[in-house]
């Protein structure tokens, strides 16, 4: 378990820093819409581009709660489509990788 003690800190770290950000962005969201019309629009456009942020945030979310789970389980780092090894390197640029490179 110790093989992955650095990446498991990291990725928790980036979880907090993402769940942080997901959650201000909900609160932003929850704003209740200006009554001038152009100002609405400008709330809406804006509104639109934090849910698409917010979508991107919680994949991520979603894929760094994965990747823990399979440090968890001890299966970080294998191949979930052919079972080899996933490269170090790999991993290192991708930490939530769950395909090796010739999968991928």
């Amino acid at each position: 378990m110790t093989e992955y003690k650095q990446v498991e800190d990291l990725l928790r770290s980036r979880l907090a820093e993402l769940t942080g950000r997901a959650e201000a962005i909900e609160e932003d969201l929850r704003h209740p819409l200006d009554a001038d019309s152009s100002e609405q629009a400008i709330d809406l456009a804006d509104d639109e581009a934090l849910a698409g942020i917010d979508d991107v945030i919680r994949q991520e979310i979603h894929e760094i709660r994965e990747a823990l789970l399979r440090i968890e389980r001890n299966e970080y780092g294998i191949c979930v489509s052919c079972g080899e090894d996933i490269n170090p390197e790999r991993l290192k640029a991708l930490p939530t990788a769950t395909r090796c490179i010739k999968c991928a």
